[in-house]
């Protein structure tokens, strides 16, 4: 009696703090449509790149830089996959 007693309550004390929930499901066998969104997209950012201040300059990140490698180029931070790459000097 005294074991029935301590489950109750240890029972009713868990209920107390649980979160209550349940979910009712009804299927039909068909899908709602699918929403269509008749928006045009935002417009292309355009920005302007200013007249560089000599040769062998590149312009990286919104400022002039000299090229760190002779004839080199600056290749973009970009994602690969999943990987990530940060931008680099390339010969």
């Amino acid at each position: 009696m005294k074991m029935k007693l301590i489950a109750l309550v240890f029972l009713a004390a868990t209920a107390a703090f649980a979160r209550p929930h349940f979910a009712v499901r009804a299927g039909f066998g068909f899908r709602p449509a699918p929403v269509v969104v008749y928006a045009a997209p935002p417009a292309p950012l355009v920005a302007t790149v200013p007249l560089g201040p000599g040769p062998g300059y590149a312009f990286v990140n919104g400022y002039w830089a000299p090229a760190p490698i002779a004839h080199g180029y600056w290749v973009r931070p970009h994602y690969a996959g999943r990987r990530y790459f940060a931008g680099y000097w390339r010969r």
